[in-house]
């Protein structure tokens, strides 16, 4: 260590430019009418009351703990090193050179802090005790110290993210950027640490012109996530509002503090008998105990063959208006009870007479639920409000901050701008990026996203408009319980399919739709419109810079769709070889290609140069083929040439480089082949042309013969698509 090169003042315990200031006054935080109004000399400052911070916010984050630096001077460094960052505008920060130019957010500001807690701690273990003796080999030492993982013997097992080393470094960074505004100590004036280097460079962050780091979620876990979810909310949903009313109702009867009970200190035999009679007389089990507090009886001595063992008392003393059971009474009220248990006997208190639902897999009819216990039931209810925060991250694309703002009454009256068509919007706040309280704003959703914001309204226990409908949440957590519930005997009775191992979070789920919006014609723009990232869509588009966020998201999906593509040709090249044909015009087109790279690899008779030998040869030849596939709604368009696109020629348009899949007619165009997977979409079409047939009056002769030719149409296709699939199989 070296000995101080830098001087300050004579420290008197008291900061020489932010004394006696109201910290909240200086940030520009305003607080309510009458709210404790935290002064830079306390030791902590709770900005728990200040208006417009965001949901997401934790409590913890709200209060800054300056007590955790021990040493007196450096916590003066602390405090006025936060409060500098808060109010970048204050007259003795803003001549500082290096400074922020703009104030950091709460949830930064914390950051720092506890880091700076961290550094100071490290400092003290490592002998230092002023900050003069801060030197660039001090500095080193200290970001080694958070780059690494250690094990408890020291050894080097990992290395922190670049989050974490930029943090480790950014506090040596704001020490130097702000020293002559500390008053009690100061690292030396001379002092450039990493020469000066940003903290991200230090910590070797990535540049962010890479592929979006965070990926999205795989799809067989996406498929059975959000088919469970849907299921949850649509047939299950209606019966766990009546659920959780049921439990809003039991428990203000359940409760010691439900006015008009009362203490007794004798056996309340004619109350019981009473009760009891009343259990008798309408052949009402009585409430069952739940699980661990039988395992409390059984511990305390209670026999397992007893009769009572799993009988309710307390609850049912409460019912009789009597405050809880005295274990004194069962000698008296012993007899009535066992009585009761013997006529109508103890059963769960929640859903006993569930009303039957269809399972998932439409395979049987039963209760939508077993009888519950009321801790299984308040988490059946959690796992229902779960499932429609599922599918309004999944659908919508809104953050977790947008998420955590929502309030009862978000959804917003139903549009009909052209008619049959319905807009369902949502009201909520966009926090990142925004002043503080965040700007309001509005997502116009789907009807499933719709409908389950509706039930979580349902759901809530308070129906007050402008109430929090998820407040804060740990989606990780809730979604761990949702998918233990799926997978268990509770899910797999009501027919859902497992979900998988797979990381899921809001990011992911955000990433995926914003993925699935891109493969659409114009869907980059529209992915950046929903997911409120215009204002960037919109400059790079005007000013084409290269590389901007918009080229690399197209540049990503272009590859994404390529890969894509290249799967869908290499599973029908499969298909062909199991004998599974295409159908529809192109298919002979479509045959003879994969005909022609279809020859054995033989190694001893290869006497021309096209055998293909491996895998990598036979994707390499598809890949051509791939990138001219276009997925219409019910088929594939093999783009190989514009002058025989059909739905060129009926635009008018016959010199384009891609198809109008909007305007295709598949089951003419000789480009356009129908596989085994469209035949639901081909079947269905079929059923709902031939109800509208049978719905015509006799009088509506043009419609009819219209209709007609579309069912006949569609009945051909079906017919081509199994009679491609069917003729191999049989020969072979």
């Amino acid at each position: 260590m070296r000995t101080a090169r830098a001087t300050v003042a004579a420290f008197d315990g008291r900061s020489a430019v932010f004394a006696d200031a109201d910290v909240c006054r200086e940030a520009g935080l305003a607080l309510p009418e009458g709210a404790d109004r935290p002064l830079f000399e306390d030791d902590v400052w709770d900005f728990t009351n200040v208006v417009g911070l965001p949901v997401q916010l934790a409590l913890c984050t709200r209060r800054f703990d300056f007590t955790e630096i021990t040493d007196g001077r450096w916590r003066l460094v602390g405090k006025e090193l936060v409060l500098a960052m808060l109010a970048p505008r204050h007259p003795a920060v803003a001549p500082l050179p290096r400074a922020h130019r703009t104030a950091l957010h709460l949830r930064s500001c914390a950051g720092r802090l506890d880091e700076l807690i961290r550094f100071c701690r490290w400092l003290s273990e490592h002998g230092v005790s002023s900050l003069a003796q801060v030197d660039t080999r001090i500095c080193d030492a200290y970001m080694a110290h958070r780059r690494y993982v250690l094990d408890e013997h020291g050894a080097v097992v990992g290395e922190q993210s670049p989050g974490t080393r930029r943090r480790a470094a950014q506090v040596a960074v704001d020490l130097v950027n702000y020293r002559e505004l500390f008053t009690a100590d100061r690292v030396p004036a001379d002092l450039r640490p990493w020469g000066g280097a940003t903290a991200s460079a230090i910590a070797e962050m990535p540049c962010g012109r890479t592929e979006n780091k965070t990926q999205p979620v795989d799809d067989a876990v996406m498929q059975p996530m959000l088919a469970a979810a849907l299921f949850l909310i649509s047939t299950l949903g209606p019966h766990a509002v009546e659920l959780a009313r049921q439990i809003r109702e039991a428990d203000k009867l359940s409760t010691r503090k439900a006015p008009g009970l009362r203490s007794v200190h004798v056996a309340p035999v004619a109350e019981f008998t009473k009760l009891l009679s009343e259990y008798s007389d309408t052949c009402t089990p009585l409430p069952m105990l739940a699980d661990h507090h039988v395992a409390d009886r059984l511990a305390s001595g209670w026999s397992p063959d007893d009769p009572l063992l799993t009988a309710a008392t307390g609850v049912l003393a409460r019912q009789a208006g009597i405050t809880q059971f005295e274990a004194r009474w069962m000698h008296h009220l012993r007899g009535p009870l066992e009585d009761a248990v013997a006529s109508v006997g103890v059963k769960e208190v929640f859903a006993r007479d569930a009303a039957e639902i269809t399972t998932a897999d439409t395979s049987t009819v039963l209760p939508w639920t077993l009888p519950l216990h009321r801790l299984q039931a308040v988490a059946l209810v959690g796992i229902v409000r779960t499932a429609s925060m599922i599918v309004l991250a999944a659908a919508s694309g809104m953050r977790a901050s947008e998420l955590m703002e929502l309030r009862i009454g978000c959804r917003l009256p139903l549009e009909e701008p052209v008619p049959g068509l319905t807009r369902y919007r949502l009201a909520s706040k966009v926090v990142k990026g925004q002043p503080l309280g965040g700007t309001d704003d509005e997502w116009v959703v789907i009807e499933p996203v719709y409908r389950a914001v509706e039930l979580a309204e349902d759901l809530h226990d308070d129906h007050q408009d402008g109430a929090l409908l998820f407040g804060r949440f740990a989606f990780s957590v809730r979604y761990k319980w949702f998918r233990n519930w799926v997978n268990s005997p509770a899910g797999h009775r009501l027919g859902l399919a497992p979900v998988p191992d797979g990381q899921v979070n809001l990011r992911r789920l955000r990433r995926t739709l914003a993925l699935e919006m891109a493969y659409r014609p114009g869907g980059v723009l529209a992915s950046k419109l929903h997911l409120k990232h215009i204002a960037v869509a919109t400059t790079e588009g005007y000013a084409s810079r290269p590389g901007g966020a918009q080229a690399e998201l197209l540049a990503e999906v272009n590859k994404h769709e390529s890969d894509r593509n290249l799967d869908l040709v290499l599973t029908e090249f499969r298909n062909y070889q199991q004998g599974i044909l295409p159908a529809g015009p192109g298919a002979r087109s479509l045959t003879e290609f994969f005909a022609s790279i279809d020859e054995k690899p033989d190694p001893a008779a290869a006497t021309a140069p096209k055998i293909q030998r491996s895998d990598r040869d036979v994707l390499n030849l598809l890949t051509k083929r791939a990138k001219v596939l276009h997925l219409g709604p019910a088929n594939y368009c093999w783009f190989t040439d514009p002058s025989r696109a059909l739905c060129l020629k009926l635009a008018g348009t016959p010199t384009a480089d891609r198809p109008l899949v909007g305007m295709c007619d598949s089951a003419r165009c000789p480009q356009a082949t129908h596989h085994p997977c469209h035949r639901p979409v081909w079947a269905d079409h079929a059923e709902r042309t031939e109800i509208f047939l049978g719905q015509l009056g006799t009088t509506r002769k043009t419609e009819r013969t219209r209709l007609q030719a579309d069912y006949d149409r569609a009945l051909r296709v079906v017919a081509e698509i199994d009679a491609a699939t069917t003729i191999d199989e049989e020969s072979a």
